[in-house]
């Protein structure tokens, strides 16, 4: 066991969420002995930002093998960079729903994160690609199905529009998450960044460059506010009578 590590194993009582380990600065080492020590404690692993190679190391130090599908096993998911082991809770309908949208597909990884996040803690989340301010008819032919979710959190790069137009547009908590894609000037996802801290539609929320956990993190504290509002004002109602 890593004798650095000193996990937050309290998190999920005291937040509501599961510790995510950031694997890409970490040897695959560490992340095993990490991972041991979340199963010792019957805790769900999610580590960010891992390859393929490294995964395959981790799983050869934990003396397992690579599982796909819905399985309690260790799993590489490629589109997000994440691994995962232990048994993901089914979606818990209360929650809500949440959709992740994506500029374009260079914006998948850190869509996919988000999305990924999201379901290791229950929640049922719709991915949403290419809907772009260059083609805006495209994210204008999914308002409707939009308008479903209780929040919204729309990955880009370049410019870093996308969450201002969705803000001006639908009424729903909207996330913003600049991606590191783009021209020069782009300069990796902080021209995106300075656009969406810079929106002129109120009450934009924005992340830092590339943290779709983060954002889906601030998707679940939105999530789970609202449950415990309507709670109260459920028990508020059956005692007024």
């Amino acid at each position: 066991m890593d004798p650095g590590a000193r996990l937050d194993l309290d998190r999920r009582r005291r937040l509501g969420m599961v510790e995510a380990i950031w694997g890409e600065h970490k040897s695959a080492a560490q992340i095993a002995a990490i991972i041991q020590q979340l199963g010792q404690a019957g805790e769900l692993a999610l580590v960010t930002r891992v390859d393929g190679a490294k995964t395959q190391a981790v799983a050869a130090l934990l003396g397992r093998n690579l599982e796909s599908g819905p399985s309690a096993g260790l799993q590489h998911h490629a589109e997000a960079n994440c691994l995962t082991v232990g048994a993901w809770p089914p979606a818990d309908p209360a929650l809500g729903r949440v959709t992740v949208l994506a500029g374009g597909s260079s914006d998948l990884a850190v869509a996919a994160e988000a999305q990924l996040a999201l379901q290791c803690h229950g929640v049922a989340c719709d991915l949403v690609l290419d809907v772009g301010v260059a083609g805006l008819h495209r994210l204008l032919d999914q308002l409707e199905a939009l308008r479903q979710a209780q929040v919204l959190i729309a990955c880009a790069g370049m410019e870093g529009a996308l969450p201002t137009v969705l803000a001006g547009l639908l009424p729903q908590p909207v996330i913003g998450v600049p991606v590191s894609v783009g021209y020069g000037v782009s300069a990796g996802g902080h021209a995106a960044l300075h656009g969406m801290l810079a929106s002129c539609a109120p009450g934009l929320t924005v992340v830092n460059i590339d943290n779709g956990y983060g954002a889906a993190m601030a998707a679940l504290r939105i999530l789970a506010g609202a449950g415990r509002q309507s709670m109260g004002a459920s028990v508020v109602g059956r005692t007024s009578h």
